[in-house]
């Protein structure tokens, strides 16, 4: 299991740990999310071919845990499309 697997499963497990965008981004490369840096601003934008929606994250740490929540939800969302 990697490192970003394991850090996922803690992020479903105990969203008010203290996570960072780094963390979610790594998370992001291995289930195949585009995690784009601002342009402006200081959201994340976090996105997928198989998923209508943007799901949007603040860089600032510790990222609160209703973000964990919707990030988990987004991911699960895309693995359930992708079947994985």
């Amino acid at each position: 299991m990697s490192k970003a697997e394991k850090l996922f499963e803690k992020m479903e497990r105990n969203p008010r740990d203290d996570f960072s965008i780094d963390d979610i981004a790594s998370v992001c490369r291995l289930f195949g999310l585009e995690c784009e840096a601002p342009k402006r601003g200081s959201h994340f934008t976090i996105s997928n071919e198989s998923q209508e929606a943007i799901l949007t994250v603040p860089h600032k740490r510790p990222i609160k845990p209703v973000y964990i929540r919707q990030f988990v939800a987004y991911v699960s969302a895309v693995r359930m499309k992708s079947g994985g």
